[in-house]
């Protein structure tokens, strides 16, 4: 039998047109439209009572939790499946309402159905949830509901969103490793300084020679962890959440961004990523009979790069002045010269959408094997780097001992 738990409600009386609100006991959201619509009531919304003490849900303006690519694409992949059926659409929304464990895309979801109940079109609803549908979807929803082939383009979505849940998982897999690796040299230099060199410390001061100066600043540096270390922790901390907060900002992405495609190993990558990211999104609205224009305005956005942004803006005003697709293309020095090239033949041959697709298809590719080149290059790089750390650090530990055995020698002789 399903946990029965209090949740608080708004929604519009049926017969006045009045916004209520109150709260009801039921074993899930879904339940609760469900009693509120038997009730004549339009939900607006639903969300789990308010909770105190330890049990409290915090919620900090701009650390909100998103909901993942990989559940859009699932939501899509199922919403197409049951339109494709032939199931109405509110008895869709309702269904993956019950089904849906991401609560965000929940609370979404019981707004669209209630936005769709009182008159609004699917792809307007999903518009008020700018937050949990990327425009790329609302866009290609719009587009199907024009043309009558709604399951189609949520499809079409699935695909996409699937392709770009696992190019992500491809790029956190070989930045995984390298990451821990790093914390984890990071964490044992601050334990070796704080714990291990104070002990040689005691040895260092009953030698009564001076320390020579590699050891001096090690026996500096583990004098002023005490204060140190806080500090570092405080502003690392305090770093990390300004990061998070800002790091969607235009202005972060503006300085951020450009850079990103200039690192030396990584630019690259970053620079393979995004194109193939804006060609795939290009190329599916193309397929779904967006016209250029709106389709640039659109995916702009998708190669999730400020500077990729700026290009396609003016690649969007030059083509709305008649010129080709690919000349500005050209022009823009972000992208390679063969993405320039073939879409110039995909434009004198009629096929631009297929040939983005097919630009795609080759940087994706791409993508996968830079990571898995990047995940070997790296793993000896790391490896020899903390060599060379943890040893610096031991023979400058060592090197007064050595010191006073050149002394002790010298004097033998």
């Amino acid at each position: 039998m399903a946990l029965v738990q209090e949740y608080t409600y708004r929604a519009v009386d049926g017969t006045g047109g009045a916004i209520v609100k109150g709260t009801i006991e039921a074993p899930s959201e879904g339940a609760v439209t469900a009693k509120l619509r038997a009730q004549g009531m339009t939900p607006l919304q639903v969300a789990p009572a308010s909770k105190t003490g330890l049990n409290q849900e915090i919620s900090i303006p701009g650390f909100e939790k998103r909901v993942k690519v990989g559940t859009l694409a699932v939501f899509s992949k199922q919403m197409a499946g049951l339109i494709n059926a032939g199931l109405p659409l509110m008895r869709t929304l309702s269904i993956l309402i019950e089904q849906a464990e991401d609560k965000k895309l929940q609370r979404a979801l019981i707004g669209v159905h209630a936005g769709v109940e009182s008159g609004s079109s699917f792809s307007a609803a999903l518009a008020a949830y700018p937050e949990v549908f990327p425009p790329l979807m609302i866009s290609m929803v719009r587009v199907g509901e024009m043309g009558g082939f709604l399951g189609q383009s949520l499809a079409t979505v699935a695909e996409t969103y699937q392709g770009e849940s696992e190019l992500q998982g491809k790029i956190k897999s070989a930045t995984t490793y390298p990451i821990i690796v790093f914390v984890i040299a990071i964490l044992g230099v601050i334990a070796m300084v704080t714990f291990v060199v104070p002990i040689f410390e005691g040895m260092f001061t009953n030698l009564g020679s001076e320390l020579p100066v590699p050891t001096q600043i090690l026996v500096t540096l583990s004098n002023n962890m005490i204060w140190l270390l806080p500090v570092l922790i405080i502003a690392g901390m305090a770093g990390w959440l300004w990061w998070v907060r800002n790091r969607r900002s235009d202005k972060v992405r503006r300085i951020v961004d450009p850079w990103k495609l200039k690192l030396p190993v990584m630019g690259p990558l970053a620079t393979k990523i995004a194109v193939a990211r804006f060609t795939r999104s290009l190329s599916m609205m193309l397929n779904a009979g967006v016209p250029l224009v709106q389709a640039l305005s659109i995916v702009g956005s998708a190669s999730n790069n400020w500077k990729i942004e700026q290009a396609v803006r003016e690649i969007q005003e030059s083509v709305k002045q008649g010129r080709s697709f690919s000349t500005p293309l050209a022009k823009a020095a972000v992208f390679p010269p063969m993405v320039a090239q073939m879409t110039a033949v995909g434009e004198e041959s009629g096929t631009l959408a297929d040939m983005l697709a097919s630009i795609a298809d080759f940087y994706e590719n791409e993508v996968e094997t830079a990571t898995s080149q990047l995940t070997a290059s790296i793993e000896p790089i790391l490896i020899v780097g903390i060599g060379i750390i943890i040893g610096g650090m031991v023979i400058s530990l060592y090197m007064p001992i050595f010191s006073i055995y050149g002394e002790l020698g010298q004097s033998g002789q």
